[in-house]
């Protein structure tokens, strides 16, 4: 017969298993916005564009950006970059794979700081 043992749980283990989702991890899910001549113009389509964790999904995306921003996100939209094969000198390389998301917003919002770049 195997001895069976259980776990003791805290009281802050407790609170947050009845606490129901986990909070957001903002900087973990958005990483930076994606600043470019493309991203420009999708703002005119009320479209942003960020790079985002390669662990992150679009419920995690839509809720990060509505926290950060402030603003209603009506579609997500994912796009993994693969890294190209790049020659330094005699030396051969990789660049870095990445994730972007393009977020749209409900009309009539808009991210301040992002559309005064372009």
């Amino acid at each position: 017969m195997a001895i069976i043992s259980k776990k003791k749980t805290t009281t802050a283990e407790k609170a947050t298993e009845t606490a129901g989702a986990p909070a957001i991890r903002i900087p973990s899910v958005l990483v930076s916005p994606r600043i470019s001549e493309k991203a420009g113009h999708l703002v005119k389509l009320n479209k942003y564009v960020f790079k985002v964790g390669m662990g992150a999904n679009k419920v995690e995306v839509k809720k990060a950006v509505e926290d950060a921003y402030k603003v209603k996100v009506l579609q997500v939209n994912m796009v993994i970059n693969r890294g190209k094969q790049r020659n330094f000198g005699q030396r051969s390389g990789r660049t870095s794979s990445f994730k972007k998301a393009i977020v749209t917003l409900k009309k009539g919002d808009k991210i301040e700081g992002l559309t005064d770049v372009i």
